[in-house]
């Protein structure tokens, strides 16, 4: 739940386009989450209680002021959970585990749209962007990636730049890697948006504040030739961002745990991918076990499959290869009294080209992760 109350939480109008019941049911899912992150709550809050004490001068301002301080709140609570998440988690990889980069020998771009909450106004828009490739230097295996993001949540808006790294080592007939992950965090939030009558209270920013961060983590990971396992760290340094000269945002350290196998059938060209993920950051969790059904013959790829997390969310998924353009496509029912309509479409497209830099054949191994 959750989960599907950080990537919920929306600014804007007082209703949001909601029905009442939904309106009660997103209030009920944001309370759960406990996490704050705006330095300067307590006196967000204090000009609050002082507006309460003038009910009878600011009546109608206290009214509209107080739902969107609930909403702030929620919101700064709720993002207990700052990444976002995605269906296709175990086609992007980088995007949470820099151990993963050059794991295959091929250049590997994937591109992602995900829109969550689809009805709400102001939902959670995201868009991400990576790049990877093995390299084989001085005798040892390598890889490099490169990854963007921008994540539209309200009137905030958490934009990244990264570069990552891994050492690779064969082991146990498979291949062992260790990554690092360094980027840059440019966070905004636009008070501009903000539809408060009072303009001139100071507990509310009318233009748009903006900052910046170091982000850092690590990855762990091992595979095989039909299966992996992966368990890496986001935002180990904790970073916090300044915001303006009063406020600031602190992003909570997140842990990643991830896994699969792919199961032969007696049909030569079926298989089943399956995969699990698991994250915290020690207050919110989720985790996501996922089943696909692949058929490969030739140049012909296409997959069909169902992913589920528990107390959160069903999401259908299908893809395949078409004229050298891998696209994937998810759409994420939550379970939760919220409508069926009003999930997650995702859209993913990836592209692959082959790089021969090792000698000899030396990158026999296989990856795991393809769609």
């Amino acid at each position: 739940m959750v989960e599907m109350a950080v990537r919920t939480v929306v600014i804007g109008a007082p209703t949001m386009g909601m029905k009442q019941s939904e309106t009660i049911v997103l209030r009920k899912l944001l309370g759960k989450a406990r996490t704050p992150y705006v330095h300067n709550l307590n006196k967000l809050m204090c000009e609050l209680l002082a507006i309460n004490r003038r009910r009878a001068r600011y009546n109608s301002v206290l009214k509209r002021v107080g739902i969107f301080v609930v909403v702030l709140l929620s919101a700064l609570r709720a993002m207990a959970q700052y990444d976002p998440s995605f269906s296709h988690y175990w086609a992007m990889e980088p995007s949470f585990n820099p151990a993963s980069v050059g794991k295959e020998s091929k250049v590997n771009v994937t591109a992602a749209y995900n829109m969550t909450m689809v009805g709400f106004t102001h939902n959670p828009k995201t868009i991400y962007v990576g790049a990877d490739m093995p390299l084989a230097l001085f005798g040892a295996y390598h890889g490099v990636g490169l990854q963007l993001g921008n994540d539209q949540l309200g009137l905030f808006k958490h934009q990244k730049l990264a570069l990552q790294y891994a050492y690779k080592h064969r082991l146990w007939g498979g291949m062992v890697s260790i990554g690092l992950h360094a980027g840059l965090l440019n966070e905004s939030f636009d008070g501009s948006g903000l539809d408060v009558i009072d303009a001139g209270d100071p507990a509310f920013t009318t233009s748009q504040v903006t900052g910046t961060g170091l982000d850092l983590g690590v990855g762990l990971y091992y595979s095989q030739r039909a299966w992996y396992v992966g368990l890496s760290a986001q935002h180990v340094n904790a970073p916090t961002v300044h915001l303006g000269e009063t406020n600031e945002l602190s992003i909570a350290r997140t842990y990643y745990l991830t896994g699969g196998y792919n199961i032969k059938l007696r049909n030569p060209f079926l298989t089943i991918h399956t995969s699990l993920m698991g994250r915290t950051d020690g207050v919110a969790y989720r985790g996501d076990v996922t089943a696909r059904l692949r058929y490969s013959h030739e140049q012909r790829v296409m997959y069909a499959g169902l992913s589920y997390s528990p107390a959160n969310s069903v999401t259908l998924l299908v893809g395949g290869i078409f004229h050298g353009i891998t696209i994937g496509y998810s759409y994420e029912a939550y379970t939760s009294a919220i409508n069926i309509g009003n999930g997650s479409h995702e859209l993913v497209l990836g592209y692959q080209t082959e790089l021969n830099l090792y000698k000899k054949g030396r990158n026999r191994h296989q990856s795991v992760r393809l769609l």
